[in-house]
């Protein structure tokens, strides 16, 4: 009970030294401050596009991976982007062909390909919606499930045929009330059935994944042509053979490209697997550039700390003397003026999170840019600042403890 009674009247003594000295207070907490909201914004960047890049890692699946003509991730140079561009051709219907009649690992596979268009029903027209197009097989290594009709079959996609299937955005535009099911959409001004409507796969951080359109691959070829190229999507016959199904699927294309051993791959293979392992690897980049500053701001913060604390021993050295002579031992003078530092900092550190909240709101609500402040940021943002309190509050306290009472009553008050 004494030692609880003892953390709150030093905690009051803190909190009482900050209201007395505003300008003081706030110096002495601005290093605290931006160290912990610097850091705790960090975090919250890494934190949604972790959510971001899981969720992209998850429509492959943990089977899938894709074939890509090439893509921002591990040692890709972007200086090289002419270079690329020049070596890499566009991946064609033939090739995907070539793949198909000769891999043995892969239990499915499909072409893919993406683009903007226009989506009109009877006069009401919504622009930008994405064209996802593939074979009758192709949902589910695209994570789309129907919710209501049928995916388009490979009948369908043999003959060319104009059938659609909706995402649940455009179907609440166009049918709130009504089943789509047979009604006619135009695509570019061009007349498709609608056969289904996939269910909704929600947003991420305000993005809605289902503002989209699917239509057959060799529809979609027909109509715009392969000249943006394409990508192919597999799923292993097994998550234990997926390297194996990757060294397949490599070796093929290669030999369909005429490639020499001493060549290059001039496409990427991408899996779940690769998606994380490269943003872990920008992250680790961030976050190490995050902890230089962090540090810097934080033995700034805790230097300002000291000194502030060094002060307040000076002017209360009179107050020190008179409660070692009525019995105060040392250990409870340390105590108090490490209560106090730490409290200061654990304030500092408390500002700095609620910036960084308020950051992280105005961005999320106001760009792209997705930021969720994470639990485990808060805690270690306002954990780092005590510490650092305790910390530079050592040197202060002992100097207090170690005191002689009748010099310390000596001082002036």
């Amino acid at each position: 009970m004494k030692s609880n009674a003892s953390f709150l009247e030093a905690a009051r003594v803190a909190l009482d030294s900050l209201r007395g000295s505003k300008l003081r207070s706030f110096l002495t907490l601005l290093g605290i401050i931006l160290s912990t909201t610097t850091l705790i914004s960090v975090m919250a960047v890494i934190h949604g596009m972790d959510v971001v890049v899981a969720t992209s890692a998850s429509t492959m699946g943990t089977e899938g991976f894709r074939v890509v003509r090439f893509a921002f991730i591990n040692n890709w140079d972007p200086k090289k982007f002419l270079e690329y561009q020049r070596k890499n051709p566009e991946l064609s219907l033939e090739e995907y062909n070539f793949l198909k009649s000769r891999v043995t690992l892969v239990k499915e596979m499909s072409p893919n390909s993406q683009r903007g268009v226009k989506v009109t029903f009877e006069g009401d027209l919504v622009d930008g919606v994405a064209l996802i197009s593939f074979n009758s097989t192709g949902a589910s290594l695209t994570n789309t499930e129907i919710d209501a009709g049928r995916m388009f079959t490979e009948t369908e996609d043999n003959r060319h045929m104009d059938v659609v299937v909706l995402g649940a955005d455009l179907k609440n535009r166009f049918f709130p009330n009504v089943d789509p099911i047979g009604k006619t959409v135009q695509i570019d001004g061009r007349p498709f059935e609608v056969v289904g409507v996939a269910k909704s796969k929600g947003s991420v951080f305000g993005q809605s994944q289902d503002n989209f359109v699917s239509i057959p691959i060799q529809t979609h070829i027909k109509i715009y042509g392969v000249r943006s190229g394409l990508t192919y999507n597999f799923s292993a016959i097994s998550k234990d053979r997926m390297t194996e199904a990757e060294d397949e699927i490599r070796v093929l294309l290669r030999a369909s490209r005429h490639l020499r051993p001493d060549q290059d791959d001039t496409f990427m293979i991408i899996s779940s697997d690769t998606l994380i392992s490269a943003w872990n690897n920008l992250t680790g980049a961030i976050a190490a550039a995050a902890v230089g500053i962090v540090s810097v701001f934080m033995v700034v913060g805790g230097v300002v700390i000291m000194n502030i604390m060094l002060a307040v021993v000076s002017e209360r050295t009179r107050e020190i003397g008179v409660r070692k002579s009525v019995g105060a031992r040392r250990q409870d003078i340390l105590n108090q003026f490490l209560v106090e530092s730490s409290t200061l900092s654990g304030i500092g550190g408390l500002i700095g999170v609620t910036i960084s909240w308020l950051i992280a709101l105005i961005v999320r609500n106001t760009t792209l840019v997705p930021m969720e402040t994470p639990l485990n940021g808060v805690i270690i943002g306002v954990t780092l600042s005590v510490v650092v309190g305790l910390f530079f509050g050592i040197y202060p306290a002992r100097r207090a403890s170690r005191l002689d009472p009748i010099v310390a009553l000596r001082a002036e008050s």
